[in-house]
């Protein structure tokens, strides 16, 4: 069945999101998901003069074929896969999960080595295409947000479809404020963590990369972190559940990992060296997103939130870090969930997730 909202969300993503222009090649990719909104996607190309290509996945075909994957076999898929993004100029992902632990069972030394295979044909896409990235609502999804389907529909396309021009000026302040800024400080029941972010860009996400989206991301310098920080989002990580992650640091390094499965998340944490250090710090604020839901990609932009990533730095924010991990943690300031603060170079800049500084009020939800 056709729905309006479909095309409005494909116009969006093509006008405003990767600003696609005639004669461009895009590829689509579709993880369970309606192939009417493929097919939204395919005419949205077409209608703003690009060409666009098109791979369909399905999560349960993608588990059988990581359960017993190997390492000739995920050369040759990761040339294949480089060669065809080599010829793109942008890309779109759309991915929907009916099954949200669907990669649960496959082994970490599985994940790992695909990570490994596929890392240059996500760099070529991050690096080399203007690309973005979006979830599909399924019932997964409306159950782990603790919504009814239909209700949880309404709610994505109302947080996808935002005007995300209204946040540019509060967002170029937070910039230039953190971009100015050596000392941060985040207090929390159960955090007292302190780093420095000098001489590391910051970059804003409006609505050009991730849908949803609406944070300010930088990176720590790569030693300064101290401290410990308990993270009251639960998470999802390679088709694992994670609740109560604690992370302790000396001189920049994970030393100290928790959370109620330890034993894997240390295992994800020695995937490689730069797995225990951290490559991003950013602070979310989008006036929709108000409760995590396991997913990322809404929980990252939570407004009143922060994130800390052991893993793996964007190039735009590099403080030198390294690894196939990139995992997005994240914390909750708001009072309903315990309060916070945060400080730059000793001046509080957030008070239970509310900016205080006038400049940037304009990011806070109310």
């Amino acid at each position: 069945m056709h729905d309006e909202r479909f095309d409005k969300l494909a116009k969006l993503l093509m006008e405003y999101s990767i600003r696609l222009k005639r004669n461009e090649r895009v590829l689509i990719e579709a993880f369970d998901i309606p192939d009417e909104m493929t097919v939204a996607l395919v005419r949205a190309v077409r209608n703003a003069g690009g060409v666009p290509f098109a791979q369909v996945y399905h999560a349960r075909v993608t588990r059988a074929l990581a359960l017993e994957a190997s390492d000739p076999q995920l050369s040759l898929l990761a040339r294949h896969e480089l060669a065809r993004m080599k010829k793109m100029d942008a890309y779109i992902a759309v991915r929907g999960s009916h099954n949200i632990t669907e990669l649960a069972d496959v082994p970490p030394t599985k994940m790992q080595l695909i990570g490994k295979n596929m890392r240059p044909v996500q760099d070529q896409r991050v690096k080399r295409t203007k690309w973005v990235v979006l979830r599909w609502p399924t019932a997964s999804m409306a159950q782990l947000a603790g919504m009814s389907t239909e209700a949880f529909e309404n709610f994505y396309f109302d947080v996808c479809t935002l005007d995300y021009r209204k946040l540019q000026p509060g967002m170029k302040a937070l910039k230039g404020l953190m971009e100015k800024t050596d000392h941060v400080e985040i207090k929390a029941p159960g955090t007292d963590l302190t780093f420095s972010i000098k001489g590391i860009p910051s970059v804003i996400c409006g609505g050009d990369r991730n849908i949803p989206d609406g944070e300010v991301f930088t990176a720590p310098v790569k030693d300064s972190v101290q401290g410990h920080v308990t993270f009251n989002a639960p998470s999802i990580y390679q088709g694992t559940a994670f609740d109560g992650v604690r992370l302790e640091f000396k001189r920049g390094k994970i030393v100290d990992a928790s959370s109620n499965n330890t034993d894997k998340l240390n295992k994800i944490l020695d995937s490689d060296p730069g797995a225990r250090y951290i490559g991003e710090f950013s602070l979310g604020f989008n006036p929709r997103v108000l409760q995590p839901m396991r997913d990322i990609l809404f929980d990252e932009k939570i407004a009143g939130s922060f994130h800390f990533t052991p893993g793996q730095a964007y190039e735009e924010a590099d403080n030198g870090n390294r690894s196939q991990v990139h995992w997005d943690m994240v914390s909750i300031q708001r009072p309903d969930y315990g309060g916070g603060e945060i400080y730059f170079d000793g001046k509080l800049i957030r008070k239970n997730g509310d900016f205080l500084p006038k400049q940037l009020r304009s990011l806070n939800r109310k």
